[in-house]
Parts: C-alpha cells; structure tokens; sequence
C-alpha cells in the first residue's frame, strides 16, 4: 500500500532528521536494508540452485539434455550466490575475514 502525500512528507523528515542527528546509526539501518535485499537474493538463488538439482537427478535416466540443463542451471545460481556473498562482504567492509588476514600476514612475514 503506497503512503499518500502527507504520509511521505513525515517519513521524509524522520529520516532527514536521523541523517542530521545521528549519521553512523543511519549507515547502520542503510547496511541493513541492503543485508535484508542480500538475503532475499540468497534464498531465491538457493531455491534456483535445489530446483536445478531436482530436474538434473530426476530427467537424467529419461533425457541426459534436460539434466544438462538442470546442472547448467546449478551452476549458474553457485556463482549468483557467489558474488551476492562477495557484495555483500565488500559492502560491510569485511573483505576478508580475521582468519584469511592473519594467514596472509602470515604468509608475507614468513615468505
């Protein structure tokens, strides 16, 4: 249901006034709603990624075409979550994990 005029007028000052008021709360709820649409990607790629398998393992003994395309579609959702994951982590500034930085320091110190 979209706002009428009035109602986008307040939500407009709301966040006019957050920005101005508090501007590192209001990164936090912007990374938020981009998580919630990362999330959504997520779940539709992996339900991509299951009804690919299912037509890959059910047509295989009737038509290996099919099956085919059931893996081609597997594959193409594994990389769709692929890169979301990667956004995502470049996004919130997490790039690399503590671990991964670690070991690359690691590895330069000691190579």
């Amino acid at each position: 249901m979209p706002l009428n005029e009035h109602e986008q007028k307040i939500l407009d000052e709301i966040e006019r006034q957050l920005y101005e008021d508090d501007p590192k709360l209001a990164e936090m709820v912007a990374k938020a709603v981009r998580s919630g649409r990362d999330r959504w990607k997520m779940r539709l790629a992996a339900v991509l990624f299951l009804v690919g398998a299912v037509v890959m393992f059910v047509s295989f003994t009737q038509s290996w075409i099919i099956a085919g395309i059931g893996f081609l579609v597997m594959v193409a959702t594994a990389g769709w979550m692929a890169l979301t994951a990667r956004a995502a982590r470049i996004e919130s500034g997490g790039g690399t994990s503590d671990l991964l930085q670690r070991l690359q320091k690691r590895w330069r110190r000691d190579g």
